[in-house]
């Protein structure tokens, strides 16, 4: 199994170097697509550089940021893996570090199946900002009425077959990447693959432990969340998310 993921990093690199040796006992190989340099610069940049001298670990710069998701689900096709792990690698990070147990379950689910929605519990849901929780209920109520089925398609971790990944593949384009979250279990839906669902507690809010030597405690967590949702530019993004997410949804199921 491969894990493909990617990362815009914010002081993340030495925890990834940390929990490498764990999550090296779990995935064959590990594929990170990062953002054009341009975009991350400074001294986060140069660490994530830094880590492609690490065996096992395959990093790729995308040249549209965009395009990183569909990038990551690639190269992780093009290596040959029987089945993919697609997640946010800042989430993914501060799950393996709080709940290795339950990130380790989940994911030897994932070669048995063709999708695995990996979504937040109601207990991790609750750690995030009221901007997010407001605005993803209105796109997880979308998508999760074409797919039948309640589910937070959201949470950035996913498992796919080979088959399924191939399949989506042919059937998307790059861009827009958060668009993904819809776009790649209705492609798979509507060309009758079977979409699963679980919930998982240790997917709850990563933003806090940016730039710090490990995952933020759930005080700073409250204290972050409260911050960020103080700034009318945040509510302003995550509608503008919500409206990715939901327009992408309605490309797939309008498409012939």
């Amino acid at each position: 199994m491969i894990l493909t993921a990617t990362w815009n990093p914010r002081g993340e690199a030495q925890r990834l170097i940390r929990l490498l040796p764990r999550l090296q006992q779990v995935y064959d190989q590990i594929v990170v697509v990062i953002p054009p340099e341009a975009v991350i610069g400074g001294e986060a940049s140069r660490q994530a550089l830094h880590l492609q001298h690490y065996p096992g670990l395959d990093i790729q710069q995308s040249a549209q940021w965009g395009a990183g998701r569909y990038l990551a689900l690639q190269r992780a096709v093009e290596r040959s893996a029987d089945a993919i792990q697609y997640a946010d690698l800042d989430r993914l990070l501060r799950w393996v570090e709080t709940r290795e147990d339950e990130w380790r379950a989940i994911a030897s689910r994932i070669p048995g199946v063709d999708c695995l929605v990996i979504g937040r519990s109601p207990r991790a849901y609750a750690t995030h900002p009221q901007a997010i929780v407001a605005t993803e209920a209105i796109s997880n109520h979308v998508v999760s009425s074409f797919l039948g089925s309640s589910m937070d398609v959201s949470a950035g971790s996913k498992g796919f077959s080979r088959r399924a990944a191939e399949c989506i593949l042919a059937n998307t384009r790059p861009q827009p990447a958060l668009g993904t979250d819809a776009e790649w279990p209705l492609v798979l839906h509507k060309s009758g693959f079977w979409v699963e669902y679980t919930e998982a507690d240790g997917l709850d809010w990563e933003s806090a432990d940016q730039y710090q030597e490990k995952a933020a405690d759930a005080s700073d967590q409250r204290r972050a969340a409260e911050a960020y949702d103080s700034n009318p530019k945040h509510w302003d993004y995550r509608v503008r998310v919500a409206m990715e997410i939901v327009d992408a949804a309605l490309r797939v199921m309008n498409a012939e």
